[in-house]
């Protein structure tokens, strides 16, 4: 069995960039207990594994199509480091993107009230539904874990009802469901379409990855030559590995 990378997502679309960047999509479609589970089922041949998608933003500096890399996942009581040498080389190629702290939610944090709230009790810069689990999927195996996303909707963003729907196990949306939900209120057509826009720039900026990062989101440890490599920086010191 080739050695993998496991990037949990949450959404179809998200699914078609990681595969494109030589990861091997796992979908939560939002549904934490779900993702626990196909994450399991694709264990066999995983050397590593990605949080990989978009992200609410809960700090006012953060702007949509930013991209994150994340040092800490916060998640209720639970606290988990990500990987310091990977981490290293994302930050390394991706110069532009935001060192900073992820919180893991079960349910979408669409409001500014929520958001306000869960950035001053938790710290953390910005929020998602899989780096949770993902997190302690990794620790639990030994595996490396680092987390990569980009900021679909600032801070002071309010999401619309319709965008609340949630998806299919397929991580698509459920059509049905938000041509039901704009017909309850129309008025919430134009927000819906800027979510939608807005959410097209982080796709991009994850897009963008691929060229800068490489196959693997530039993971170290594939075969034993990556992890050789892993453990030492240009001037050949160790690299300590959390």
């Amino acid at each position: 069995m080739s050695a993998t990378v496991l990037a949990a997502v949450g959404l179809a679309r998200e699914a078609k960039i990681a595969a494109r960047l030589g990861l091997t999509p796992v979908i939560s479609g939002a549904d934490g207990k779900l993702l626990e589970r196909r994450l399991v089922a694709a264990s066999a041949g995983a050397r590593a594994v990605v949080s990989f998608g978009i992200a609410g933003a809960l700090a006012p500096l953060l702007h949509v199509g930013d991209l994150l890399v994340v040092s800490h996942v916060v998640a209720g009581d639970e606290h988990y480091s990500c990987d310091q040498a990977w981490s290293q080389i994302l930050r390394t190629k991706l110069p532009g993107a935001h060192s900073c702290v992820i919180a893991g939610v079960d349910r979408v944090v669409g409001h500014i009230a929520s958001k306000q709230n869960l950035f001053r009790t938790t710290g953390a810069h910005a929020v998602d539904m899989e780096s949770h689990i993902a997190a302690r999927f990794a620790r639990e195996r030994g595996l490396p874990f680092v987390v990569l996303r980009a900021v679909s909707d600032e801070s002071v963003r309010v999401l619309p009802p319709a965008a609340l729907v949630p998806l299919k196990q397929s991580g698509k949306p459920h059509l049905t469901a938000i041509l039901k939900s704009l017909l309850q209120e129309p008025d919430q057509l134009s927000e819906l379409m800027q979510t939608g826009r807005e959410a097209k720039a982080a796709m991009r900026s994850l897009l963008r990855c691929g060229d800068l990062v490489g196959p693997g989101l530039g993971c170290p440890y594939l075969g034993e030559f990556g992890l050789d490599m892993a453990r030492e920086d240009k001037l050949g010191r160790p690299l300590v590995r959390q």
